[in-house]
């Protein structure tokens, strides 16, 4: 069980009891981000084993607790009091018995302040092209709230720095075609004297740039493909002046024209052989995870 803290005192207690409450098996760590205030003292207190992560930043924190824990099962969740730990033991339950490898605790939010509206639209934005660009997704893929088998966190490379690491949780599942599962959980408001730190718009456009990137490192033929196809539109354009002219006349008075046609179409298909070569690249990437994650034994096998 594992909750990265941001400075939550006054939430890191009641979420640690109540996960406990919940799977009374589980050894619960909690996870310092440079936290100002007791949060360490009273995690401790509450019984939770506390490990200190001082990069700032919660792809920081995820990379840390992946690799110093060990276990058969990991379910991940902030420290704020706002995932329903209730809803834990059917997520557990889920992955072992259909043999999954991430279970998504997609977020219901009946209180008003638990989910702003600027968040709600986003999710659903990035949502949708998410889907559009990688043929699936999932209902929200913002979730801090997941279960994921060893096979998915020992095979993890975990690249990001900060909020953006959901997104790139949720492109490695898909990428890798893993079998993965949603249950539907109740989100609550934040406690008194706690506040998100999700930056609506910085934080956005950092997932918009994550969402970018890694489409141009998975998809790279449609990427660059699709840059070369654009350019090479643009030269066709340009050109059609030029054809008539020199169709009437027999002459190409704008050179200068000509000469930037000709260059647009040299960098068109570069753009498309460029996809085509990191195409292979991405695809021995990918075919090494796959063997990383293939030489793991499957939850709820021996």
């Amino acid at each position: 069980m594992l909750l990265p803290c941001f400075n939550e005192e006054a939430a890191i207690a009641a979420t640690v009891a109540g996960f406990r409450a919940a799977l009374p098996g589980a050894v619960i760590y909690v996870y310092d981000n440079n936290s100002s205030d007791r949060t360490r003292e009273i995690a401790a207190g509450a019984g939770a084993v506390v490990r200190t992560e001082r990069q700032q930043g919660k792809g920081h924190v995820v990379r840390r607790m992946f690799a110093d824990i060990d276990a058969d099962v990991y379910l991940m969740a902030d420290g704020d009091l706002t995932y329903d730990p209730k809803a834990a033991p059917a997520m557990v339950d889920q992955l072992i018995a259909e043999q999954l490898d991430m279970v998504v605790g997609t977020r219901r939010h009946d209180a008003r302040d638990a989910y702003r509206g600027g968040h709600v639209l986003g999710n659903k934005l990035f949502t949708g092209l998410l889907s559009g660009l990688f043929g699936r997704s999932f209902s929200d893929i913002f979730s801090g709230y997941r279960v994921f088998s060893r096979r998915f966190v020992k095979s993890f490379p975990v690249l990001s720095s900060g909020f953006e690491i959901e997104t790139e949780i949720s492109v490695h599942a898909l990428e890798l075609r893993m079998p993965v599962g949603e249950v539907e959980t109740a989100y609550g408001a934040r406690p008194e004297g706690s506040h998100s730190k999700l930056s609506t718009y910085s934080d956005g456009w950092r997932i918009l740039k994550t969402i970018v990137t890694l489409y141009r490192i998975e998809r790279p033929v449609l990427f660059y493909g699709g840059i070369g196809a654009l350019l090479l539109a643009l030269a066709i354009v340009l050109s059609i002046p030029l054809v008539v002219t020199y169709a009437h006349t027999g002459l190409v008075p704008r050179v200068p024209t000509a000469i930037l046609v000709t260059g647009i179409t040299i960098v068109a298909v570069l753009c498309v052989f460029a996809g085509l070569i990191l195409d292979t690249v991405t695809r021995g990437r990918r075919e090494v995870r796959r063997l990383a994650y293939l030489a793991l034994t499957a939850t709820g096998q021996v």
